[in-house]
């Protein structure tokens, strides 16, 4: 009896000296960025430690070419920023990172810094050789229906409902790359994959709760990597969508936030007043400007402060870790001219320093090119703002598109609305970087506007498709998908055909889509994949002339071809335009190929386009 009793206070005495090593330990909730890489060409790396009073340890490490440079303490004792140099003689390994107090270690974490993929630095961004094609991932394709209720994931999958998730995931998208290959799809746009965790209408993920996280219900970070990878084998590069002007309401930083000037907060809800115009408005108030930047976007979305370093930093290594994580051919940033400027050109210019070759463009939901241009990075500003971002979007030309041929040709009317709009271009320091659309997920779905009209479409289209810029098309206009906004963003945001088991048909083969809709597919696809092959059409110079009698006509040229497009936008009449007027360009041409039917003019003196209609001509 006694010999047992010794032995249980031997074993107590054991536990306890094993567990007090572990007594008073922090328990490290986050570290953000999780790891980075060696050989990167900014040597500064901010690590965002979060963990219980982490503030009052001392931070050490031990490892060749890396080094403390600065430990960074907030209003917040449960952060620690920890600044490190990284030297280029860093090798690819692991370290630990040692947080102490009063000589005791109170938590460790193993840093890695990965190896670069070769050429990582001069990876090639998107630009005009490409078309790039948008998807809402939830409303694309479901390819892995056990994702699609996650436990702690709070917005259920119910199809039924449109403001809820559906289902569509990364799976889906991979599964149909082969098809987005064929259409000649050369880069693809998926609105935000990091996990937005709110508690109903999530579908979207423009509130997201994890930066560095996929949202589970589409997939997993590796998934996100073999997506990239997936669509590489194809030739299409993959654009990530980043929000930098707002995160979830339940982000996990906003239960504990790392400063108190994180996000704008205010006595009671606060919503932007949306008036980007007061960006450049000489007679702007001061209330006005700040609500535009500052306000938040809507109740779910708590405004970022970028005028805080640290998170303008934690910002920028966001982006650069998934440029490098997943291999990434571009970025788009959410909301643009609702971010602080001055910060978001810090932001533009680190990234584009890490990759001198790449392509980032803003939403830039701005009514005119004197209003859209201010954002492009070169631009002769009144200010002498310099945004450098690369590439803005062209919601001007969106609106022209949209009005030019449901109306007569008058002086402010019909087709001279595409010719006006272009004739603005001299506002842009570099107009072919600038994206082109004739629809998106925020807009009408454009056979909505164009009433179904099939004609219209094939000009949109092929004006689209053949004028300067980067053209990009939204999931399921190739089959000439519709949807109002005044509907309600989720109606109108309707799943494809065929991208769930079970659906009635698949439109994403020929079998499963209408005749009507092969036609506008195959026409698509033909237009496409000659855009593809011909650089004419992604560098050649444009000459237009202004619009006569219901026609317009441009040229695109370089020193190995001319591409004439001719337009009909008259209801009834066929036309004829004389070459004569044409001759600055014409002048040395005495033939023609139709690009769409193959069918050739050997005469080219006068050109008849039918009645509503656009002829694109390779001339000879």
């Amino acid at each position: 009896m006694n010999r047992l009793k010794t032995l249980l206070i031997v074993l107590s005495l054991i536990f306890i000296s094993g567990t007090s090593s572990f007594a008073g330990r922090i328990k490290l909730d986050h570290v953000e960025p999780m790891f980075w890489w060696a050989n990167m060409t900014n040597p500064k790396l901010q690590v965002m430690i979060h963990g219980e009073n982490i503030s009052d340890c001392r931070v050490a490490i031990d490892y060749p070419g890396v080094a403390i440079d600065r430990v960074i303490k907030t209003d917040n004792p449960n952060y620690l920023f920890v600044n490190l140099l990284i030297d280029k003689s860093a090798k690819a390994g692991s370290f630990d990172i040692l947080f102490t107090d009063k000589g005791k270690t109170k938590a460790t974490y193993q840093y890695e810094l990965k190896q670069r993929r070769a050429g990582s630095a001069d990876r090639k961004g998107f630009d005009s050789s490409d078309v790039v094609y948008l998807t809402m991932p939830d409303r694309f394709s479901n390819g892995n229906p056990d994702n699609d209720t996650v436990k702690g994931m709070k917005d259920i999958c119910d199809r039924e409902n449109p403001n809820a998730r559906h289902g569509g995931d990364i799976q889906g998208i991979i599964n149909h790359l082969d098809y987005l290959q064929e259409l000649g799809i050369t880069a693809l746009w998926n609105t935000p994959l990091m996990e937005d965790n709110m508690d109903k209408v999530s579908y979207h993920t423009y509130a997201i709760s994890d930066f560095y996280k996929i949202d589970a219900r589409y997939g997993t970070n590796d998934d996100y990597a073999r997506l990239s990878a997936e669509a590489k084998k194809r030739g299409i590069k993959l654009i990530i969508d980043i929000v930098t002007n707002h995160s979830a309401s339940v982000h996990w930083w906003m239960k504990d936030l790392p400063s108190k000037d994180w996000v704008h907060t205010f006595p009671e809800f606060t919503n932007s007043n949306h008036r980007k115009s007061t960006t450049n408005d000489p007679y702007v108030s001061k209330v006005d400007y700040d609500l535009n930047f500052n306000g938040w976007f809507d109740t779910s979305m708590p405004d970022l402060n970028q005028k805080n370093d640290l998170l303008l930093t934690y910002l920028i290594q966001n982006t650069i870790w998934w440029i490098e994580f997943a291999d990434l051919g571009g970025v788009r940033v959410d909301t643009y001219p609702y971010n602080d400027k001055d910060a978001m050109a810090v932001y533009s210019g680190a990234i584009m320093t890490e990759y001198p070759n790449f392509n980032i463009v803003g939403e830039t939901w701005l009514s005119t090119a004197a209003e859209i241009s201010y954002w492009q990075e070169d631009a002769l500003n009144h200010d002498a703002y310099n945004s450098n971002l690369p590439c803005v979007m062209d919601f001007s030309l969106l609106e022209a598109m949209t009005k030019a041929l449901d109306e007569k040709l008058n002086w402010n009317t019909g087709l001279i609305r595409l010719y006006n709009s272009l004739a603005f271009d001299y506002f842009y320091p570099h107009p072919e970087n600038i994206f082109t659309f004739m629809e998106n997920h925020d807009t009408d779905r454009m056979m909505t506007v164009l009433n179904g009209d099939m004609r219209k479409y094939k000009m949109l289209m092929s004006f689209l498709l053949t004028t300067r810029g980067i053209p990009q098309l939204y999931y399921g206009g190739e089959i000439l998908m519709e949807g109002r906004k005044s509907d309600g963003d989720g109606v109108m945001r309707v799943d494809f055909p065929g991208g769930w088991e079970g659906d009635q048909r698949n439109a994403f083969t020929k079998e499963g889509r209408t005749d009507r809709e092969n036609e506008a597919f195959d026409f698509l696809k033909k237009l496409l994949n000659y855009r593809k092959n011909n650089p004419v059409l992604h560098t050649g110079k444009l000459m237009h002339f202004v619009p006569q009698d219901e026609t317009y006509v441009y040229f695109r040229s370089n020193d190995e071809k001319t591409i004439m497009v001719i337009m009909n936008n008259d209801e009834d009449e066929a036309k004829t335009v004389d070459r004569k007027r044409f001759d600055e360009v014409m002048s040395g041409f005495t033939s023609a190929q139709n690009v769409m039917t193959g069918e050739k003019l050997n005469d080219i003196s006068t050109i008849e386009v039918p009645a509503k209609s656009v002829m694109i001509l390779e001339l000879k």
